[in-house]
């Protein structure tokens, strides 16, 4: 796993480590990553503004919409993963869709710019007496634009978020000590470039946006994408590249077939009487994975009975332990996404918190959403400080290449997401106590609480994304085999997306449950002061101790596919990697 036999270069010849992959490569991943990012983040952090803003969206419909959009920028990996292990390589996959990206901020920022393309301006209450005003959401033509630049967007990301990550790992060879070492540095330093794209996106892009409008805004967008894409595919002749190896999902199916139509053939005593990989046979073959304990039932799929009519009646062990493999990983992908529900919404209610709130930091109002850098600069700072200060000598502790396990680290994120869903349902409350000791229950800007009392919930969210992020993403793409490498990274964004549509799912019926029992939804209307957000807040605490309880029953239970440990000096290329430690 990850070592640099069955990669090549641009050409299709194998890879001179020397001239190919390492560092040097990595860096061009890096820039892109970091300047793809900038637009991403800060749309995502920013979008609930322009829907509620210049769209004219209540609460509930621009949540809704700015949690499908989160979620669709994650699940569109999944698809551009499939093609990039299956069929074409990762750089061709990202060359092929990125484009598309750009082309969805290019209509959105075409629909910003004219106004003839937003819904009908505010008109005053029918009150005199109210201070409040009707607005008409977006709809029809101009709805059906909007959601083609926005769900444009996720088409292009999404090749990114699958193959990065994953054209990152085959840069580097597990079976070499110094490699190894810079593999998981890769994954902190990934990471610190999404951080920094985020810190320019709040700081310049949500500042054009603000400032100079929404339709530059976009077109800025748009162009940080062109420019990433074009620095990324410069260095095309340094990258290691995995070959396709098939269809993961076929291989994994055959496997279930097979062992279907054997469950009545009994298991030889001795595996090496199973069906091992022939090179011979399958050309495409660049890892052979040892036998393993657990779900026997399948490894009736390699039994040879002399009447084997394909693939889809006999797999080798490879194959099946390729298949065990994903079913191991699938209890921590469910724990994980039910970790995850929280994140999001709590990304976009703070926003919608905030915009209540005194935005005033000095003589400058500043916007909600710039609240962000708190968590980014924190990211950035503990990142480094982990990677070069606190993993040597947590390295030398303990003896796993990452001075922690995968699973702890991220064990440790969804512990935080528990203290920050607690802190924003009290901030909260005390933001509803201000508005009505205020008499402005009825005003949506303006409550004279600083929006800086955001900032922990802010501080303990940038302490997730150190934590569970890394964890996850390194986790996925580490135990993946090689052929499913993308689909690794994929599982990861996958697990964000389908939070996120849970996430809006569960407003959706906390609505639609406390319009029966209140007479009115808790997040109900554009007016935050009317609603009960603090109430779901405590939901969601509820929710995020219960996934945690999963989570750390699984998490204690799991089988690492490959050794964590450091590689000893004298191991060398070849050494097998895949002996399977438990280690949490």
């Amino acid at each position: 796993m990850g070592s640099s036999s069955g990669l090549v270069d641009w050409r299709g010849r194998p890879v001179d480590t020397k001239k190919h992959g390492g560092v040097r490569a990595s860096i061009f991943i890096h820039a892109m990553v970091l300047l793809t990012n900038a637009p991403n983040i800060a749309n995502m952090m920013n979008m609930v503004s322009y829907l509620r803003g210049t769209m004219h969206m209540g609460v509930a419909q621009a949540s809704t919409t700015a949690s499908n959009y989160f979620a669709a920028l994650q699940m569109f990996s999944i698809p551009a993963a499939f093609l990039a292990d299956s069929y074409l390589k990762r750089f061709y996959t990202v060359l092929l869709f990125v484009p598309i990206e750009i082309i969805g901020y290019i209509l959105l920022a075409v629909q910003a710019y004219t106004t003839s393309l937003h819904p009908p301006p505010c008109s005053p209450a029918a009150t005199a007496a109210s201070a409040t005003t009707t607005c008409e959401p977006v709809h029809g033509a101009n709805l059906s634009l909007l959601l083609l630049g926005l769900y444009l967007i996720p088409i292009g990301d999404g090749a990114a978020r699958a193959c990065l990550p994953a054209l990152g790992g085959d840069q580097f060879d597990l079976g070499d000590p110094d490699e190894q070492r810079q593999e998981t540095s890769f994954y902190n330093w990934y990471t610190f470039a999404v951080s920094t794209g985020g810190f320019v996106g709040l700081v310049f892009i949500v500042w054009v946006q603000n400032s100079k409008g929404w339709g530059v805004g976009f077109a800025v967008s748009a162009t940080f994408v062109a420019l990433g894409l074009l620095v990324w595919a410069a260095a095309f002749p340094l990258y290691r590249n995995q070959l396709p190896m098939g269809s993961p999902i076929t291989r994994v199916l055959q496997v279930f077939v097979a062992a279907f139509k054997k469950r009545n053939v009994r298991l030889p005593e001795n595996p090496s009487e199973l069906k091992q990989i022939n090179q011979d046979d399958d050309a495409n073959a660049h890892e052979v994975l040892p036998k393993t304990d657990g779900f026997r039932c399948l490894e009736k799929a390699a039994v040879e009975t002399g009447n084997d009519a394909g693939p889809w009646s006999l797999c080798s062990v490879t194959q099946v332990e390729e298949t065990k493999i994903v079913l191991r990983m699938a209890p921590i992908f469910v724990a994980a996404v039910l970790s995850y529900i929280p994140v999001p919404l709590l990304l976009s209610l703070t926003v919608q918190q905030g915009n209540t709130m005194d935005t005033r930091l000095g003589a400058v109002h500043i916007s909600p959403a710039t609240l962000f850098l708190i968590p980014t600069v924190f990211q950035m700072v503990i990142l480094i400080i982990y990677d070069r200060v606190i993993v040597p000598p947590l390295r030398r502790l303990t003896g796993y290449v990452g001075g922690v396990t995968h699973l702890q680290r991220i064990g440790i994120g969804f512990v935080a997401t528990i203290v920050a869903t607690a802190i924003a349902a009290v901030v909260e409350m005390r933001r509803k106590i201000t508005a009505e000791e205020s008499g402005l229950e009825d005003a949506t800007t303006g409550i004279p609480l600083s929006v800086f009392w955001l900032t922990p919930q802010f501080f303990l969210i940038g302490i997730v994304d150190v934590t569970s992020f890394v964890g996850l993403l390194e986790f996925f793409c580490s135990e993946a085999s090689m052929g499913m490498k993308s689909i690794g990274s994929s599982i990861f964004y996958c697990i964000l997306g389908v939070s996120a549509w849970l996430g809006s799912l569960l407003i959706q019926a906390t609505n639609r449950i406390t319009q029966r029992t209140n007479g009115g939804g808790w997040l109900d209307g554009a007016n935050l002061n009317k609603g009960k957000l603090d109430r779901f807040y405590v939901v969601l605490c509820i929710i995020e101790v219960v996934a945690l309880v999963i989570y750390m029953f699984f998490a204690r239970r799991y089988v690492y596919r490959n050794d964590q440990r450091v590689v000893a000096q004298e191991q060398r290329k070849g050494t097998d990697t895949g002996n399977v430690v438990a280690v949490i």
